[in-house]
């Protein structure tokens, strides 16, 4: 039996969204989970958590559609005043140092050394990298726009110039990509409005393979 939602569900009238649709905790769509790094005005790297996002690519590029970008936050004031930034994909082992970067957001902090992390230099773009994530994309600053007019948040799109990745990881019959020590996905805030009782939890989940659907 479907169900159908079309406002605001009377048992989620008085939950703090945090500025998110309801409808993003009903849905509850995983989205990948990196941070991105860049340098601040004095020097020192920059780091965000990011989600909400999409990587596709055609015959002129390779592209990250970073769909929820706060005009507040340094991120986009980073990537705004270098143009460059990096991507980074870390794996279950180093999650936790990452979320940490959250916390270590002084305008004069170095992110990635206060939450235990090692910085390295990018080899294609003007920003760190964090050595312990196992995939990183360097990445150019292409255009954004606000997705409603007025908004805090615009879609941002960047173009990936480089990948530097993990061997390990890249061997799908090793460690891979995917499982427990691949990628990680950001589920937010799952909501069933028929049970809703005023709170709920993030999670952090992994992908793993379903079925071989042939050669390519």
């Amino acid at each position: 039996m479907k169900k159908e939602y079309f406002s605001l569900p009377e048992s989620m009238a008085a939950m703090n969204t945090y500025g998110f649709s309801w409808m993003d905790f009903v849905t509850a769509i995983p989205s990948p989970l990196f941070v991105v790094t860049g340098y601040k005005p004095n020097g020192k790297p920059n780091a965000c958590m990011q989600s909400w996002s999409t990587f596709c690519g055609d015959e002129l590029g390779f592209y990250a559609i970073l769909s929820n970008v706060s005009k507040s936050g340094h991120m986009y004031a980073c990537i705004h005043r270098q143009g460059e930034a990096v991507l980074n994909f870390p794996s279950a082992d180093v999650i936790d140092r990452c979320m940490a970067t959250i916390r270590c957001n002084g305008d004069e902090d170095d992110e990635i050394a206060l939450a235990g992390l090692t910085a390295e230099p990018a080899a294609q773009v003007d920003a760190p990298a964090i050595a312990e994530c196992f995939l990183q994309l360097e990445c150019r600053f292409l255009w954004e726009r606000e997705i409603k007019e007025g908004a805090g948040h615009v879609l941002m799109c960047l173009e990936v110039v480089g990948i530097r990745a993990d061997a390990e990881h890249l061997d799908e019959s090793g460690q891979g990509r995917y499982g427990d020590g691949g990628y990680l996905y950001n589920v937010h805030y799952p909501v069933d409005p028929d049970s809703f009782g005023g709170s709920s939890h993030d999670w952090i989940a992994v992908l793993k393979k379903h079925r071989d659907m042939g050669e390519y």
